[in-house]
């Protein structure tokens, strides 16, 4: 990671030229600044170093890293250095069509998109001489366009969640460029899969430990949900005894749940026990069926309750679930990016706030929740968005006013 190439463009001014004309890495442009003021969700400091002729601009991060934002909203890291980033705009000056493409995509077909892309700029303007000029003065190696774009894949995953861009003044975050990466459940599970693997295997100390501390024990009940193999009764049983420490939680409901699954009536002392734990168990599992109940009612009352709270697909789980894991976790800027996405999805969209049987009324709960959550972050800024949505779904019955400037992937100012 070094700014090697940077330093020869600033000290000769043949070279920057040629940066910028053919290969859009124009240093001038870095005077004028981005189209708006804008900063990390995560804190971090920004450098303009460059711009190009569509109004984006090139930003160096505290690490070294390149963050490419465009003008119409969207923002990803296209180099762990600006070295980096030369070499793939100098070697890809087409890379702006490449965002979506990876190396899983093959060889033959990246080549052709190169070729497609490089044919039509040469129509327009000479490319080929420029490029090997600029390459031997910077010192840069020739690389094959499939490495290259095996590069920009990776970079651009790395931009969540310490790379998101916001709009300075609103606060809104800018789209992805490229690839989304992998969902935050994936990422908050890993280590509840971690544990329910090493439970498995019978490890007596696993057991102590994961069992033992709250969040561990919270995330393996939340691995083993959608993970539901038949031989997971002990361990399940074990975690729920465990899991009345903490009173009533969803995931002690849950482990009630999926130890009722398997219909054994042998556990109806234990899942009373669990319900009688304290006043709010005693309400928070008051439908639980009584002693006596057949294998039947057991499996019919956990079923009704996993299809209406729970089912086995992690995608149909509240995103308040995620971000309340990630933060317990220390997962900070993956919980804040997430929720912050949030927000701006429901100000952009605030129909989803509408009741779904009485369209008219308007369901608050979810803002107060992000509320709540930035607040919990220590991040004030999004949560006093989140209580001005609050207050106009309080005070509106019937209609929202509706975003009037066109969507650039940032929300309006809230006046």
């Amino acid at each position: 990671m070094t700014d090697h190439a940077l330093r020869l463009l600033r000290q000769d001014r043949r070279l920057a030229e040629l940066a910028a004309f053919p290969f859009d890495f124009d240093l001038d442009r870095a005077a004028h600044g981005h189209v708006e003021e804008v900063r990390l969700a995560s804190g971090g400091p920004l450098e303009t170093v460059a711009g190009d002729d569509t109004g984006g601009t090139f930003f160096v991060c505290a690490d070294g890293s390149v963050l490419y934002a465009d003008s119409e909203g969207a923002a990803g890291i296209i180099g762990s250095s600006v070295d980096e980033t030369l070499e793939l705009v100098i070697g890809l000056p087409g890379w702006r069509g490449y965002t979506r493409l990876s190396p899983d995509d093959g060889e033959e077909k990246i080549l052709a998109c190169v070729a497609e892309t490089e044919d039509e700029i040469r129509e327009c303007y000479g490319i080929d001489e420029e490029r090997a000029k600029l390459r031997a003065a910077l010192g840069f190696p020739k690389r094959s366009p499939v490495e290259l774009v095996g590069r920009l894949r990776a970079a651009l995953l790395r931009t969540e969640p310490d790379f998101v861009l916001l709009n300075a003044d609103e606060g809104c975050a800018y789209d992805r460029i490229g690839p989304a990466g992998p969902p935050l459940w994936d990422q908050v599970l890993a280590a509840g899969r971690a544990d329910l693997a090493r439970l498995r295997e019978g490890d007596r100390a696993v057991w102590r430990e994961a069992a033992e501390d709250p969040v561990r024990r919270r995330i393996t009940l939340r691995a083993a949900q959608f993970d539901r193999a038949e031989g997971d009764l002990e361990l399940l049983r074990h975690l729920l005894r465990h899991e009345t420490q903490s009173s009533m939680t969803d995931e002690l409901r849950l482990a009630a749940v999926l130890v009722g699954l398997r219909g054994d009536t042998g556990d109806l002392p234990l899942l009373l026990q669990a319900r009688e734990t304290d006043f709010d168990t005693a309400c928070g599992l008051s439908d639980m069926p009584e002693p006596g109940a057949s294998a039947d009612e057991l499996q019919q009352w956990a079923r009704a309750l996993d299809k209406s709270m729970f089912g086995p697909d992690p995608s149909d789980e509240p995103v308040s679930t995620w971000t309340d894991l990630a933060r317990d976790q220390g997962m900070t800027d993956l919980a804040r990016v997430t929720l912050i996405r949030e927000l701006d999805s429901i100000f952009m969209d605030q129909s989803r706030l509408r009741r779904p049987h009485t369209p008219p009324t308007l369901a608050t709960a979810p803002l107060s929740g992000l509320a709540r959550n930035f607040e919990e972050l220590g991040d004030l800024p999004p949560a006093l968005r989140a209580q001005r949505l609050l207050v106009r779904a309080s005070g509106v019955r019937s209609a929202w006013s509706w975003c009037s400037r066109p969507r650039w992937g940032r929300c309006c100012t809230e006046a």
